[in-house]
C-alpha cells in the first residue's frame, strides 16, 4: 500500500470515526427538537377539539391570530407583556450580574461566600421560589408588607400580585433575584481570562478604576455580553414556570401577567374557562409565531454581532 493510499485509509477511518460519534446527538436531536419543531408547523395549519386536529385550513389559524379581535388581543397583549419581561431582565439582571461580577473578581475577604450567596438561588426550583414569594408578598401577614408597617410605611404595604400595574414587574423581579448568579458566573469567567498585566499597567498609567471598567473591561467583555444576551433573550421569550407559580396560567390579574408560553398553554394544552378544550392548532400557530420571534432576534443579534467584528 502506498503513502497516499494509507493517509487516504487513514482519514476515512476517522471520518467514519466522527460520524459514529455524531449519530447518536443528531438522532436524538432530530426525535426530541427538529421533529416536534417541524409537527408543531404542521399542526399549525390544521383546526379541530383535542390535541390531534383534522381539519386542515391551511394559513386561518394566523389569519385568526392577527385578524380576529379575540385572538389578536390576547396574543399582542402577550408579546407586550413578554417584551416588558424580557426588558426587565436584560437591564436590571444582566446590570446587576455585570456589577456583581465586576465586584467579586477582585481581591476581598469573604468573596467565595458571597459567589455562593448570589448563585444559590438559582439551584432553588422555580415552582418553589414563585411559591415562596407568593407567601412573602401576601397582603395581609407576608414579610414585605409586615416589615413596611413595622416601619412605619403602611402607605407602601401594597398588594403586590393584585395589581395590574404592579404584578408583572413585581415577579419579573422575582426571577431576576433568582437568575442573576447566571449573568454574573458568565461576566465573572470573561473578567478572569482579561490578562492581569493589561490591568496593572492601566493602573501605573494613572487609569482610575471607573477607566479601567470602561476603557478596557468592557469592550474584552462584549463577546460575553452578547452570549449573555442572546441567552436572556431566549429564555425569556420562553417563560412560563415562574408566572405559572405566582399568577397562574391566567397571568392574573385580568391577564396582567401573560406571556406567550401562558397563553400557548392555555390554549393548545389546558384549554380556556369554561370551554374548556384545547385548540392544539391555534396553539401551535401561537408557538410558530413564538419561534419566528426567536429566530429573528437571534439572527439580527447574530448579525450586528458579526458586523461589529468585522469593523
Amino acid at each position: 500500500m502506498t503513502r497516499a493510499q494509507e493517509m487516504f485509509s487513514v482519514k476515512n477511518r476517522q471520518t467514519i470515526t466522527w460520524i459514529l460519534f455524531l449519530l447518536p446527538a443528531v438522532a436524538m436531536y432530530l426525535v426530541f427538537m427538529a421533529g416536534p419543531l417541524f409537527d408543531s408547523l404542521r399542526l399549525s395549519l390544521y383546526q379541530g377539539e383535542g390535541y390531534n386536529p383534522t381539519t386542515f385550513v391551511g394559513l386561518q389559524n394566523y389569519r385568526d391570530l392577527f385578524t380576529n379581535p379575540l385572538w389578536r388581543e390576547k396574543f399582542f397583549n402577550a408579546f407586550a407583556n413578554t417584551c416588558i419581561f424580557f426588558a426587565i431582565h436584560m437591564l436590571v439582571q444582566n446590570t446587576l450580574g455585570l456589577l456583581f461580577a465586576n465586584l467579586l473578581s477582585s481581591e476581598f475577604r469573604g468573596r467565595n461566600f458571597f459567589r455562593t450567596v448570589i448563585f444559590a438561588p438559582a439551584t432553588l426550583s422555580v415552582l418553589v421560589t414563585g411559591f415562596l414569594w407568593t407567601l412573602i408578598l401576601n397582603p395581609n401577614w407576608g414579610a414585605v408588607n409586615k416589615t413596611l408597617i413595622a416601619m412605619g410605611l403602611r402607605e407602601f404595604a401594597l398588594p403586590w400580585l393584585g395589581r395590574e400595574n404592579l404584578a408583572l414587574p413585581v415577579i419579573s423581579l422575582t426571577s431576576v433575584w433568582q437568575w442573576v448568579g447566571m449573568p454574573t458566573v458568565m461576566f465573572l469567567a470573561g473578567l478572569m481570562g482579561i490578562s492581569d498585566e493589561l490591568l496593572e499597567a492601566a493602573r501605573i498609567d494613572g487609569a482610575s478604576e471607573w477607566n479601567i471598567f470602561w476603557k478596557i473591561k468592557f469592550p474584552l467583555l462584549k463577546p460575553v455580553i452578547g452570549v449573555v444576551s442572546i441567552l436572556t433573550f431566549v429564555d425569556n421569550f420562553n417563560a412560563f414556570d415562574v408566572i405559572y407559580a405566582m399568577a397562574g396560567a391566567k397571568g392574573e390579574p385580568a391577564y396582567s401577567t401573560d406571556l406567550l408560553a401562558t397563553l400557548f398553554y392555555r390554549t393548545g394544552i389546558a384549554g380556556e374557562h369554561p370551554v374548556g378544550i384545547p385548540n392544539m392548532g391555534m396553539g401551535a400557530a401561537i408557538a410558530t409565531m413564538t419561534f419566528a420571534i426567536l429566530m429573528t432576534g437571534v439572527l439580527f443579534w447574530l448579525y450586528i454581532s458579526r458586523k461589529q467584528a468585522t469593523e
